[in-house]
């Protein structure tokens, strides 16, 4: 599977989600400039963290127009894989990849320091081969609170489109473990199709033994076992 991660102006991730990518799990990577128009017949398309246009008017909705973004939203809705984290989660949404939106944390601070995530869905490629523990992943951001109207939050549910919870180190998911005040503690959903991921988290912060904690690298192990290229 051939991978693209895309730097934006702002972004501060890319080179951590290439690292782990190349280096770490030997996958084939381009760095995709946002000025592109050309994904360069990558697989799976990775938008990263970071401050993409200083996060002016609202994280992401620069972004989502960029040259980039429309060979994106053409791979995504021909079934290509598309997956982003954070910031990119943000331009998912901006873009209408995936639905809701990440409003101002319920603190109006911005928040870094290690959550537990539980996976959720039992279809998605990202959390289909993940156990039922609670998973500390890294958190940075001042926008994160997902939202979506009530439909939308039952139809998630349905179609088995919540990837992660917010959660504590024994895997229960409750009020005083939610971060930013997202909706139902939600850490993150894909599309109907399973073929576009969003979340919060940074599971790129988690994936090399010499940082102690490796439980990003599983989700990465997850993706690289049940997407197909």
């Amino acid at each position: 599977m051939k991978f693209g991660v895309v730097t934006f102006p702002g972004s501060n991730c890319d080179q951590d989600m290439i690292y782990v990518l190349k280096d770490l799990l030997g996958k084939e990577v381009v760095n995709l400039w946002h000025k592109d128009t050309d994904l360069q017949g990558v697989d799976f398309v990775v938008l990263p963290g970071g401050f993409s246009y200083g996060d002016y008017l609202r994280s992401g909705a620069i972004a989502k127009l960029s040259p980039i973004m429309g060979e994106v939203i053409k791979h995504a809705n021909a079934g290509g894989y598309v997956m982003g984290i954070c910031n990119g989660f943000q331009i998912l949404t901006e873009s209408g990849l995936l639905e809701g939106a990440l409003l101002h944390n319920n603190n109006q601070k911005f928040i870094c320091k290690n959550v537990y995530l539980k996976p959720v869905s039992e279809s998605a490629a990202i959390t289909k081969g993940l156990t039922d523990k609670a998973y500390k992943i890294p958190i940075a951001h001042g926008e994160g609170r997902y939202y979506a109207s009530d439909e939308t939050i039952q139809k998630l549910t349905a179609n088995d489109q919540i990837l992660f919870r917010y959660c504590d180190k024994d895997g229960e998911v409750n009020k005083e473990d939610n971060p930013n005040g997202s909706l139902e503690n939600i850490a993150g959903i894909c599309n109907e199709g399973k073929n576009v991921f969003g979340m919060m988290p940074h599971p790129e912060r988690a994936a090399d033994a010499e940082l102690a904690n490796t439980d990003g690298r599983e989700m990465f192990l997850s993706i690289l076992e049940y997407c197909q290229s």
